[in-house]
């Protein structure tokens, strides 16, 4: 029998134990309950990942999870140990230089083949935006085309792409508006696909961290990778931007928010996905950007977030069975467990997808951004 804290607990969402609802959770072994009493949301997923438990609708459970906020009811030994998770990233710099790579190695580096399969065509490992979009590919090309508007990208221009992953944008915005383009990125893999990708273009791409950069750029771009940073680096990043960017320039970032500022991120996602990960809150960024950059334009449309998730989740599923020996069951479960839930954290408008752009107070040109009608 389940214990009655739980059945209460899941119960405050309309979520049931081997309940008929297809968001309910259906467990199979007992240890799925010791799991999560003992470390909640980083037990709920490990004892997923060891097929403990299954749900029709995951990304709905995960959805009411969040919406009832039960995240903020843990107890006893949970809370204890979520409190603890917090305070490791308040005392330690989880994002210092040193560890800036870690992230490439555990995740970015996983396998192209695994990206490939999962991704649209430019292998876009960002929120599309669904405005006029039928399908994946056209939402990541609309995304891409949205940025480079909202830039305002002319031929000749340097840009610069903070976070270029496999180089699917510095190659739009190359081949579509003329520009040069250098991106870095913390992964080798990614690394060395984008350099295939725009062999022959004016693309270059290093294995570098942010902080190390130098020179002057017309237009800088960040997709994704402000997650990466780290509240006790923000203003560190703020600067080497500003520092980065022409008098006259724009600075796109293009970022996951959320609906407050939270100390820490999910422990499953920071164990298994994005190792020292931050999502930052709204106050975060405006108090890291003030006096540095002016906010010409903030966007939010999280929302697509879901459905960026739940397409890559179908094609995931999909294509499982041609890489499924590479990577084993318990690798399949996690990815889709990370997929789905994600999906759920939006949907549940706890999870926001901003891009801002930002100008130096230097600027003269007025700005006016861009939006798909």
């Amino acid at each position: 029998m389940p214990p009655d804290v739980l059945v209460a607990l899941f119960g405050q969402a309309n979520i049931q134990i081997n309940g008929s609802q297809p968001f309910d959770i259906q467990v199979h072994d007992s240890r799925a309950y010791r799991a999560i009493l003992a470390n909640w949301s980083l037990g709920l997923g490990e004892s997923y990942m060891d097929g403990l438990w299954d749900c029709e609708h995951l990304d709905e459970l995960i959805t009411r999870l969040l919406s009832a906020k039960l995240y903020d009811r843990a107890v006893g030994l949970t809370r204890l140990r979520l409190t603890g998770h917090a305070l490791r990233a308040r005392l330690m710099n989880l994002q210092s230089p040193t560890r800036a790579f870690q992230v490439g190695e555990t995740h970015y580096n996983i396998g192209n083949d695994l990206f490939e399969r999962m991704l649209d065509p430019l292998m876009i490992y960002s929120c599309a935006y669904w405005e006029r979009a039928a399908d994946l590919a056209q939402a990541q090309e609309d995304k891409l085309e949205m940025i480079c508007r909202k830039l305002a990208l002319k031929p000749g221009e340097r840009l610069l792409d903070i976070g270029c992953g496999w180089g699917g944008l510095a190659h739009y915005a190359v081949t579509r508006y003329g520009v040069s383009v250098h991106g870095i990125t913390v992964s080798r893999e990614q690394r060395q696909h984008a350099l295939e990708r725009c062999a022959g273009l004016p693309v270059t791409v290093d294995l570098v961290d942010y902080r190390e950069l130098s020179g002057v750029y017309d237009k800088i771009v960040s997709v994704g990778m402000f997650e990466h940073v780290g509240p006790k680096n923000y203003q560190t990043y703020f600067n080497t931007t500003h520092r980065l960017l022409a008098d006259e320039g724009l600075f796109l970032l293009h970022t996951i928010g959320g609906d407050v500022t939270a100390p820490s991120v999910d422990p499953w996602i920071d164990r298994y996905i994005f190792p020292n990960g931050k999502i930052p809150g709204p106050s975060e960024l405006l108090a890291a950007m003030e006096g540095r950059f002016l906010l010409e334009d903030w966007h939010n449309f999280g929302p697509d977030y879901d459905r960026t998730l739940m397409a890559w989740e179908a094609n995931f599923v999909a294509r499982w069975p041609e890489i499924s020996a590479t990577y084993g069951q318990r690798f399949f479960r996690m990815w889709r467990y990370y997929l789905l839930a994600c999906a759920g954290y939006f949907r549940s408008r706890q999870g926001q997808l901003w891009q801002l752009v930002l100008t130096k107070q230097s600027r003269k040109s007025p700005y006016r951004s861009f939006r798909f009608s």
